[in-house]
């Protein structure tokens, strides 16, 4: 009897067991991808410390919240991923902290050792982040393999702005089984409601490039919905924290040595090396409350480090527009986005003082900014091209933005824009907005505008153009005071989906529209646009997505003249195969430029990309067109061609050569009509996760034919114009975080001044003025520069 008992109590003891285990299965077993839509996570603080060390070891992640559920999102639509992946997430009373474990091959991982915000192409998690839920914008964490971040700022306006910049911490290790995270955000780097508890919508990815480039997210997509923040999951249980309040003060030394080249009556003139200079800035901000700031700066030093790279301009009519990189200008800039460019920041050229309150609050977002801009640089759009940037000297910029939002991806809005000139002119904006997302699948968007202008008294700031006239001929380009009122609006509705994407646009601008302050530098036109693209995703084969489209669009002058019309048909996809994709697109159009009429003109194009490994990626386009040559109004064969090569000899090297060439030639007698060529070389190297060097060499070739009558032989006399330029950019840079900084460097930029440069191109007239030159490529201009900036946090 009593073995009996004993083997009873065996037979329990061993199903208990065994229960147990079966119980434990789901922690020691490969995560689930069942795909959750919009899953909740519950999160609770930690009395714990937490070392940003990428080791995961400390106390501080024993309570926190584990996730593990993560799905495909691409290219595969929430299937089960290829690798595992988990999170971790806490809090303490000033920081969010999360943590990824990824479980990989180590001999498989990319990563890069680089500055902050520039690897491209690399393993990492993401942290996506809506404070305040309404998928109208949200924050964007990236850490690759070494622990380096990138961050963004998105906003359903214009979409993922990589020049925002936040300050977090992050590090990460590369393990046997692959490689983890650790990442810390502030509460006072980022804004959230001021509520006892917080409700976040969250979601946590992973990026793993192999032959495809795969996404995990732990929230699973809907590719039917359009709205992508309202399928984030949502992250409750933080309670009693406050976002950031205090005062940030940020001054700079900046110290540098300029000299030029002083042109005279020939180009054979000494070279002047100026003094050397030094001033101090000061900038700072203020969180008046948990949801207002108040940013300022005084005298600040708003060069661009990171030099913006040379573009293509020689068929072009209208002002190049380049992308803002100024930091004081990134604090609530998703506040100022619409969509006309109706606040283009970089029109504050050279600010003397510059001011900026933003605010969010229960629903409202609100942003003022004010500032004097010592050396304005003023643009006058016309019917078919713009003036060059005319410096007007200084004037007073004011703006005000307001935003309500109406729930998920919707909302309305206004802006008042003012620039006052100290000529007695001022231009004013006034302008309303909205998105509306209509359904699961179709919004629609708008932005409707006037303009009040009155131009300066003083034409001899506008140079030749006091020549030219606008508006049917009813006004005079040149700065004699006129004034006169403009209209402008552009209205979008928008279907995205799963398999088929559509969009219609129509847009227009009155002759006497005119707007300093943003970037719109043609006028008198309506447009009515389509685009249409449909998306098939095989299941097996090369290609992962093929997707065909069509767009088409055309222009017409507010007095019925027809300006163009255009018809593109395309394919694009993506191959199963070294990250690789192609686009392919033919047109046909007929245009119309300065009166003339361009009938029958077409065009086709073909671009390739792939990044074969960690070591290597490229780029190749070519575009083949008969087109208008417009500084002749002749018909021409254009050839462009683009290229781009990313080489990672080492993990802490990258070399990134680019190249852009066209050319056209009159089809009629073969001549020459336009040649341009930019080039351009980036190396850096990465010394320490602090301490880079990068060296930029850039190459500029631009040649443009034209033709004369000659008044005393009365022959049409063919000459060009023509440049050839050469810049170096060195830069050794200490990096702390975004704002605390030390840099060293150079700028140079070298002409060739040479006859036998362009031997036979120029005009029999530009030689008999510069007998004299004697010498190839000289030294145009050269500054030695150095900048230490601190920030002070209390």
């Amino acid at each position: 009897m009593k073995v009996i008992n004993d083997y009873r109590g065996f037979k329990f003891l061993k199903l208990l067991t065994i229960s147990l285990f079966i119980m434990g299965l789901p922690a020691v077993m490969p995560a689930s991808s069942e795909p959750i839509f919009n899953p909740q996570l519950v999160i609770s603080r930690t009395n714990e410390a937490i070392d940003i060390d990428g080791k995961l070891n400390d106390p501080g992640w024993k309570r926190a919240a584990h996730l593990s559920n993560f799905v495909e999102r691409y290219p595969g639509d929430n299937i089960e991923p290829l690798v595992e992946t988990e999170a971790l997430v806490t809090y303490d009373h000033g920081r969010l902290y999360v943590a990824f474990i990824c479980k990989d091959d180590p001999a498989n991982i990319r990563a890069t050792m680089c500055q902050r915000d520039q690897f491209g192409g690399d393993d990492a998690v993401i942290v996506l982040l809506d404070s305040y839920g309404d998928a109208n914008w949200a924050y964007e964490f990236q850490v690759n393999p070494y622990g380096v971040q990138k961050d963004l700022l998105w906003t359903n306006i214009a979409g993922e702005d990589s020049g925002y910049d936040l300050i977090w911490e992050s590090s990460a290790k590369i393990t046997d089984s692959g490689y983890q995270v650790e990442i810390a955000i502030p509460f006072s780097s980022i804004r959230f409601p001021s509520l006892d508890v917080q409700n976040w919508k969250m979601d946590f990815w992973r990026v793993h490039p192999r032959d495809s480039y795969h996404q995990y997210s732990w929230s699973a997509n809907d590719r039917n919905q359009q709205c992508w923040p309202c399928q984030w999951g949502t992250v409750t249980g933080i309670g009693d924290v406050k976002p950031g309040k205090g005062l940030e003060v940020l001054p700079s030394l900046i110290s540098n040595q300029s000299g030029s080249m002083q042109y005279g009556d020939s180009l054979i003139s000494p070279y002047d090396d100026g003094k050397i200079d030094g001033e101090m800035s000061l900038g700072g901000k203020y969180s008046i409350s948990s949801d207002i700031t108040l940013e300022g700066t005084y005298n600040p030093d708003f060069s661009q480090v990171e030099t913006d790279a040379a573009q293509i301009d020689v068929n072009s009519t209208v002002a190049l527009f380049y992308p803002e990189r100024r930091p004081f200008f990134q604090e609530g800039i998703d506040i100022f986005r619409t969509l006309f460019n109706s606040f283009y920041t970089r029109t504050i050229n050279d600010p003397q003082f510059a001011a900026k309150l933003t605010g969010r609050y229960d629903g409202y977002r609100f942003g003022f900014l004010s500032a004097i801009d010592e050396n304005t640089q003023y643009i006058i759009p016309f019917d078919e091209s713009s003036s060059i940037p005319l410096n007007v000297g200084k004037s007073y910029v004011n703006v005000l933005r307001g935003i309500k939002s109406l729930g998920n991806y919707s909302h309305v809005g206004f802006i008042v824009n003012d620039r006052r000139f100290e000529d007695d002119g001022y231009n004013t904006i006034l302008g309303l907005d909205e998105n509306i997302r209509l359904t699961q699948k179709i919004s629609l968007d708008g932005q409707y505008l006037v303009t009040f202008n009155k131009e300066l008294d003083n034409p001899s700031k506008s140079g030749f153009y006091n020549y030219y006239n606008f508006n049917f001929d009813k006004n005079t380009a040149a700065f004699d005071g006129e004034t006169f009122t403009g209209y402008g609006l552009i209205s979008r509705l928008r279907h995205n989906s799963r398999s088929l994407n559509f969009n219609v646009t129509y847009s227009q601008v009155d002759p006497t529209y005119r707007t300093e302050i943003g970037y719109d530098p043609w006028v008198n036109y309506r447009d009515l646009s389509s685009g249409t693209n449909v998306n098939f995703y095989p299941k097996s084969g090369i290609f992962e997505r093929i997707t065909p489209r069509m767009y088409m669009d055309t222009r017409w002058k507010y007095d019925g003249e027809h300006r163009w019309y255009h018809v593109f048909l395309g394919l694009e996809g993506n191959l199963r195969y070294a990250q690789s994709s192609f686009n392919v697109n033919v047109g046909r159009s007929d245009e119309r430029w300065y009166g003339v009429d361009f009938n029958n003109l077409w065009s086709f194009e073909i671009d390739l990309n792939s990044r074969p490994s960690s070591k290597i990626a490229w780029y190749a386009g070519y575009n083949r067109s008969v087109s208008p040559a417009l500084n002749q109004l002749v018909k021409g064969n254009e050839h462009r061609l683009d290229g781009s090569l990313t080489l990672k000899p080492i993990d802490r090297m990258t070399i990134s050569p680019s190249m852009s060439y066209t050319i056209s030639h009159n089809p009629d007698n073969s001549e020459e009509l336009y040649e341009n060529l930019v080039s351009r070389t980036r190396l850096q190297y990465q010394l320490t996760r602090a301490l880079s060097f990068r060296l930029i060499f850039e190459y500029r070739y631009r040649e443009v034919w034209y033709k004369y009558l000659d008044d005393e032989t009365e022959e049409i006399v063919r000459y060009n114009s023509a440049m050839k330029n050469s810049n170096i950019f060195p830069l050794l840079t200490y990096r702390i975080n975004p704002f605390t900084i030390f840099y060293v460097g150079m700028t140079g930029s070298y002409n060739d001044l040479g006859q036998s440069a362009f031997d036979g191109y120029f005009s029999p007239r530009y030689y008999e003025y510069n007998q004299d030159i004697k010498r190839n490529w000289s030294l145009d201009n050269r500054q030695f520069f150095m900048k230490l900036q601190y920030l002070f946090q209390t």
